[in-house]
């Protein structure tokens, strides 16, 4: 697979090293980060516990609905996974509609895959 990261703007490379810096502290399983249509930022990484599992995205989607966010403009999630998992684009498009850039990226970072929600 190729490296689409060059072709990110500065602002989403800002998720993508939010996102990576997250998961890495954290040592979880995936790191996501997102912006809001108000330019905020929030970053999450999957949560794995005995009573509560919550994905990346998952986390990051609801900080921006507790912070009183009215959308998103980009997605950024660092996985292992093959792909964006269903549950994250639906929750995505629930908040902030279709179209939604979502990056997909291994852990290290590179950008693997860019689709919208």
């Amino acid at each position: 697979m190729s490296d689409l990261s060059a072709q990110l703007t500065a602002e989403d490379k800002k998720l993508v090293t939010l996102a990576r810096a997250t998961r890495a502290r954290t040592g979880a399983a995936e790191g996501a980060a997102v912006r809001d249509s108000d330019g905020r930022t929030y970053a999450a990484a999957t949560v794995d516990l005995p009573s509560l599992r919550v994905s990346a995205v998952g986390v990051c989607v609801a900080m921006a609905v507790a912070s009183g966010s009215k959308g998103l403009e980009a997605v950024v999630v660092l996985t292992d996974a093959d792909i964006v998992f269903p549950d994250d684009l639906s929750a995505i498009r629930d908040f902030a509609g279709a179209g939604v850039v979502v990056h997909r990226g291994d852990v290290r970072g590179a950008i693997v895959e860019t689709l919208g929600s």
